[in-house]
């Protein structure tokens, strides 16, 4: 077993029958009460990215570094378990273009995450997919939710939030100048013991998630 089969058995496979997967210079929203499995979500989308050789760069508001590592070995072995795939080969390559960047939303802003990113492409660290969890949207302004999407559109990157709503539409989810600048909105919600991802926004349909795991799964 190798990198491919991981790559065909990726969750985010299940993601890509809805049509809502990212282009380039494209940003993403996953929305959710809090506790539900946003960054979960999130990581499953750095894992794909890293898996196709595109260097990671997460970003979390509210996680130390200890904490994102233990998620993203989680759901890596999740992933390798399932199919009784063995990791040893992709660990390090995995570990090796993976950065992760901690801020506190009180005195480091969007604007200024991007400034750290244009620092890093300066010193030579490759960017092709960034993942920005627990930035509360609604202390964040549209000018900067733009500042940061004209960065990724100019540098071709993708990039995927998380913002903990419960809204299961559109319209409650952010202000339109703030939503204009996603291709991609999903809304992660539960009914009893289902969890769904409900696209809100480019794309259709549902996508599963295994309430012990977490991962996205055929719906």
């Amino acid at each position: 077993m190798n990198k491919k089969d991981l790559i065909a058995h990726s969750p985010v496979r299940y993601f890509d029958v809805t049509n809502a997967g990212l282009k380039d210079g494209e940003m993403g929203l996953i929305t959710a009460k809090k506790g539900l499995g946003k960054t979960s979500i999130l990581v499953q989308f750095g894992i794909d990215s890293l898996l196709n050789d595109k260097a990671l760069v997460h970003v979390s508001f509210d996680q130390q570094s200890s904490n994102v590592i233990a998620w993203y070995s989680s759901v890596l072995a999740e992933i390798a378990k399932k199919k009784s795939l063995n990791l040893d080969d992709v660990n390090e390559e995995i570990v090796r273009n993976r950065t992760i960047l901690n801020f506190n939303q009180e005195t480091f802003t969007l604007p200024k995450v991007v400034n750290t990113l244009k620092a890093l492409k300066d010193g030579g660290t490759s960017i092709a997919s960034v993942v920005v969890d627990g930035l509360d949207m609604n202390k964040t302004s549209a000018d900067d939710i733009k500042c940061f999407g004209d960065f990724i559109k100019k540098e071709k990157m993708t990039a995927w939030f998380s913002f903990t709503n419960e809204a299961a539409d559109l319209k409650g989810t952010l202000a339109a100048d703030k939503l204009d600048n996603f291709a991609t909105v999903a809304h992660l919600a539960a009914e009893g013991k289902v969890l769904s991802l409900a696209i809100l926004k480019n794309g259709e349909g549902k996508v599963s998630l295994d309430a012990k795991t977490l991962l996205m799964t055929k719906s």
